[in-house]
């Protein structure tokens, strides 16, 4: 049986490691390379490798965004949990408004989604920021339509709904409708809070290492 690794630092490289023995850079930048192997490190599954989707110069938008100091809103708590607070420049705020009773109200008026009101709500307060999708495919469907209305201006989207129910179908629409925002994504069903969070860490630890 081989020695069990117990030590945090080495249990970390070695699975870093592993994980670069298995993908391939391809037809990724040095920085989008950096993300995707941080994905699939975050999920152990290799199949990101070949599925992520980055707009040009998406990884940098994020770098100085986060370098400014950016707030960041998530569509789920889950997701936001799971982001470094470790990040320069102050920027220490992450939001998530798919809990507050407001929320909850418009969308039982309006026939909505929770998460469909939450971006209604956050839309004014995204000048500038990363906003994260990584649960509900309306709350990206919703983010894309108001981004093209003139209605929200975050510095980056990281789209990455999971599910059988719209999630490939709203990162297409990512691809293929948003022209001027940056943008990181995964195609196909696959995704979630974990993929979102270590996009966004990925993105962190590029900004504390530089």
């Amino acid at each position: 049986m081989p020695a069990k690794i117990t030590c945090p630092a080495e249990i970390e490289k070695t699975s870093f490691d592993i994980v670069r023995s298995l993908i391939e850079q391809g037809g990724y930048t040095v920085n989008e390379f950096q993300v995707v192997t941080r994905v699939v490190h975050a999920t152990a599954d290799t199949e990101f490798a070949k599925t992520m989707v980055f707009s040009e110069g998406a990884v940098e938008a994020g770098i100085a965004a986060v370098r400014r100091g950016c707030n960041i809103i998530t569509d789920v708590k889950m997701l936001m949990a799971g982001i470094s607070p470790d990040r320069p420049g102050g920027g220490d705020v992450t939001r998530c408004f798919i809990s507050d009773p407001d929320v909850a109200a418009d969308a039982k008026k309006g026939g909505a989604t929770r998460a469909v009101a939450a971006m209604r709500k956050a839309a004014p307060m995204m000048e500038g920021c990363i906003v994260a999708v990584g649960n509900a495919p309306t709350a990206l469907f919703e983010l894309i339509e108001l981004i093209k209305a003139g209605k929200a201006n975050p510095a980056l989207v990281v789209g990455v709904p999971v599910g059988f129910v719209g999630a490939a179908e709203s990162k297409e629409a990512l691809i293929e409708e948003l022209k001027d925002t940056p943008y990181i994504t995964c195609r196909g069903r696959k995704g979630g809070s974990p993929v979102g969070a270590s996009v966004l860490n990925a993105i962190i630890k590029l900004v504390n290492n530089g």
